[in-house]
């Protein structure tokens, strides 16, 4: 894996990779909303507007999908999604590494998910109230439905982290062989050995997995940053609604 996947150029020692360059991550977002903050005019511009759109978007999300009481979870919901997705698009950087291409990321993002609407669903309903759903409708069926119900909700921050991960790595790997096969230990050393079907073969093999990568694979995986960002997103908002929901619908029983 290593001879395949480059080393970052940046490495802070006895520190993990991917926890250097969350804290660049980090640092980048505090760094843009400190820029587009300092000089805030009634007419955005710039950076201000940039920010502002990023701000309206998320809230039509959180009022499409959980309703205007989402408003009060925006924080969490668009730091996990502006954090995800800068760490998603930095791995396509020469050089630097993706910090959700590594578990441990992407299982602290989903266990903040996991923590944050089981405390919602708790606050609302109250600990006795909120255990009641997991039984079901039905009181004879909670032995069935109590196992089923917990099963479900821990399965939810295994999935949300080994998606993302999933996702994030594979797309690496494919760029990293891709490299690897193209490199002087490949295609382009072969066409540089000096025999004919070196020049003729490898040459255009080269020329059309540099075409093959730059013009469909760098904009696919592009677009796989942004969608990876948005189904964590989307997910953290359904499982908010969720809690919700229980509250008021409990609520509406009483």
């Amino acid at each position: 894996m290593e001879q395949i996947l480059h080393a970052p150029i940046f490495r802070l020692p006895g520190i993990p990779d991917h926890v250097t360059y969350t804290w660049l991550v980090m640092l980048i977002l505090l760094g843009l909303f400190i820029a587009a903050t300092r000089s805030l005019q009634l007419v955005p511009r710039g950076l201000q507007n940039f920010a502002e759109v990023l701000v309206e978007r998320f809230l039509v999300l959180l009022d499409d999908v959980i309703g205007h009481e989402g408003r009060r979870y925006f924080p969490l919901v668009a730091t996990l999604g502006l954090f995800i997705l800068t760490a998603n698009l930095l791995g396509l950087v020469p050089g630097m590494e993706t910090p959700t291409g590594n578990l441990n990321t992407t299982a602290a993002c989903a266990l903040v998910v996991f923590f944050t609407y089981h405390w919602i669903g708790i606050r609302k309903q109250g600990l006795g109230r909120y255990l009641r759903h997991f039984g079901g409708p039905v009181p004879w069926l909670a032995p069935l439905m109590f196992p089923i119900e917990l099963i479900s909700h821990l399965a939810r921050p295994l999935s949300l982290s080994l998606r993302l991960f999933g996702n994030m790595t594979g797309g690496h790997i494919l760029l990293g062989v891709i490299f690897f096969l193209v490199g002087f230990d490949g295609l382009l050393g072969w066409a540089l050995s000096g025999s004919l079907g070196g020049i003729v073969l490898g040459g255009l093999g080269s020329i059309v997995m540099t075409a093959f990568t730059v013009g469909f694979l760098i904009p696919l995986k592009i677009l796989v940053a942004f969608l990876q960002a948005f189904i964590f997103v989307m997910l953290t908002m359904l499982y908010i609604a969720g809690a919700l929901e229980e509250a008021e619908h409990h609520a509406e029983h009483h």
